[in-house]
């Protein structure tokens, strides 16, 4: 049986699109009552951008903090957050930032019309109800989040995303403006989520034409982007975000991100340098991309964080093991049906040791 699966339907693209922003969301405002909560990461309060939102009436900005991976508790208290201050639903959830902002958007805009807690929904298609009105501009590219039917989250017992038709966004405002002046290990770890995600895709059992042609152009954008350091850079890794994320929506990622779930579960690891962490251990699961990678990060002077597990007791290294081989089609896209006699658990927690 073929997934009938749905994509963004509307998308902007282009240098100052996002000063179309409040013209995108009019239609939204169907009454005096219609409201939009701007998700926006803390690290721009005060800044310029926040003053260029297109704020009305009784909009409200929600700052959002995202020092730490985002938490089904946390989604769960900005939602409640919301509830209190606004009487009425809002017509619309527009999240600017990175990833993890625009996760936490997401996960705002169907827990408003999903009862109970992100928690709840952990899982692939757990949501009943669509989602409020959900919008999203990147200030940062790599992760695909614009584009995913994934929200990330930690909850109390894993790391997993709430995976669902309904999570993905009704419109993505795509402007290389805004990823412009990104500090240089948090725009090179954003870029290598996209990269991991061409190679995972490309190189997996899950692999058909349609994921093929979006990844082949994802990495050849990449390559531009990270080996080349093409003039049009931010362009081109704002679509290699946005067609990576078209690779893996109808395959999968694979054994890098399995593994960077438990490091993050366990350590708080962010999600980008934890998937080039992992990826650096992988080089006998994916040889020339783990080569390739190292050359883009000589390229760029990266040095990546070592001895990360060290002081981790067996039960927390257990944890850790027992959340990446939880995630099974990460493990079947990379090795096929038979991936536990591939990966086992001493396997993957031999990995953990080198990390």
């Amino acid at each position: 049986m073929y997934r009938n699966f749905k994509i963004v339907p509307n998308i902007i693209f282009g240098r100052g699109c996002f000063n179309q922003l409040g013209d995108i969301l009019q239609p939204r405002r169907t009454s005096v009552d219609s409201t939009m909560v701007f998700v926006l990461d803390d690290v721009f309060k005060g800044k310029p951008l926040e003053g260029r939102l297109p704020v009305e009436g009784k909009d409200i900005i929600l700052h959002v903090n995202v020092d730490d991976e985002p938490k089904t508790q946390y989604i769960d208290q900005l939602v409640a957050q919301i509830q209190k201050t606004m009487p009425v639903k809002p017509s619309g959830i527009i999240g600017i930032g990175g990833g993890a902002t625009m996760d936490i958007a997401k996960a705002i805009s169907l827990l408003l019309n999903n009862p109970g807690s992100a928690a709840d929904y952990q899982g692939w298609d757990l949501i009943k109800n669509p989602a409020v009105y959900h919008a999203a501009v990147p200030t940062l590219s790599g992760t695909g989040a614009e584009i995913s039917r994934t929200t990330v989250l930690t909850g109390p017992e894993k790391k997993l995303g709430i995976n669902s038709d309904y999570t993905l966004y009704d419109q993505i405002v795509l402007d290389p403006e805004l990823i412009a002046g990104v500090p240089k290990e948090q725009w090179f770890y954003t870029g290598m989520d996209c990269y991991i995600h061409d190679i995972e895709s490309l190189e997996g059992t899950y692999l058909n034409e349609f994921s093929k042609a979006y990844g082949e152009k994802s990495l050849e954008l990449c390559r531009q982007v990270f080996l080349e350091d093409h003039p049009e850079k931010d362009d081109k890794l704002m679509m290699a975000s946005y067609f990576g994320g078209m690779s893996i929506a109808y395959s999968q990622v694979g054994a890098c991100h399995a593994l960077s779930y438990g490091l993050a579960f366990v350590l708080g690891t962010h999600h980008g340098i934890g998937c080039s962490i992992t990826f650096d251990y992988l080089e006998d699961v994916y040889p020339e991309g783990v080569r390739e990678f190292r050359r883009m990060m000589e390229k760029h002077d990266i040095t990546l964080p070592r001895n990360l597990t060290k002081d981790l007791t067996p039960e927390q290294m257990d944890t850790m093991a027992n959340v990446a081989l939880g995630l099974v089609p990460l493990w079947e896209n990379c090795f096929g049906k038979d991936w536990q006699d591939i990966m086992t658990k001493e396997r993957v927690l031999e990995l953990y040791r080198k990390m």
